[in-house]
């Protein structure tokens, strides 16, 4: 990142190859409506309204290349947004994202590459903001919220409290790394269950968490279309 330009340039990958069975769809979950948007429509919006965020990757399912099309036309990013298919993993949809990445990092136009679920439509612009700087600080960075503590019996019986965490999406790191670590798992066959995974798989680069956001729900089960529709309404 150049000192002339210290806000950080950021690509969002953004996860959209999900389906929607639990949510009692057959529709990816993505593309249902949510306050009268597409569910992605949400969660694109919200990253490309970011200063220096662009582009946008989405990585969806082959099949919903039209109904994406149509949302992505409804309403417009603002940002180019680019769409690629994704592969049999999660890993594997990063690394076909990070293929449509790949010259602008090479060529010193990204700082910093955020991966990001569709399905959690109400991630905040301060949360992009913490999770991108601590990136391009640190080298990586992901949200966390504090769980109920853990209390287990040590050796001589005695309590000890553990601390839990729940880790949240966007998460963020330095792109010429990250590209770098999926190339080099991509070489060795290694799948990561997360991104912060290849990256610590392959470098040394610290991962920093940052304060998660309780609002920052993802869409899993019916009930949290209609609590982030409440969410919305009250966000104003």
């Amino acid at each position: 990142m150049s000192d002339a330009n210290p806000t950080p340039r950021a690509a969002v990958v953004m996860l959209a190859a999900g389906e929607g069975r639990r949510v009692g769809h057959e529709t990816n979950k993505v593309l249902l409506p949510l306050a009268g948007r597409p569910v992605l429509a949400w969660a694109v919006g919200r990253a490309a309204a970011l200063p220096g965020v662009g582009p946008v990757v989405l990585v969806i399912r082959d099949g919903d290349q039209d109904a994406v099309r149509e949302a992505l036309a409804s309403h417009p990013a603002g940002v180019d947004v680019i769409v690629v298919t994704g592969g049999p993993s999660r890993h594997a949809s990063e690394w076909h994202a990070l293929g449509a990445l790949r010259p602008a990092i090479e060529h010193g136009d990204i700082d910093v590459v955020v991966i990001h679920d569709a399905a959690r439509p109400l991630a905040s612009a301060d949360l992009f903001r913490a999770v991108i700087e601590s990136a391009a600080r640190h080298g990586g960075a992901l949200p966390v919220v504090d769980q109920p503590a853990v209390i287990r019996r040590d050796a001589d019986g005695g309590p000890v409290t553990e601390r839990t965490v729940a880790v949240q999406t966007p998460q963020a790191f330095r792109a010429v790394p990250l590209l770098g670590a999926y190339a080099a798992a991509d070489r060795d066959g290694f799948v990561g269950t997360d991104t912060a995974s290849c990256i610590e798989h392959y470098t040394d680069l610290p991962v920093h968490c940052v304060p998660g956001d309780a609002r920052n729900i993802k869409i899993t089960f019916p009930e949290d279309l209609a609590l982030a529709e409440r969410l919305l309404a009250t966000s104003g």
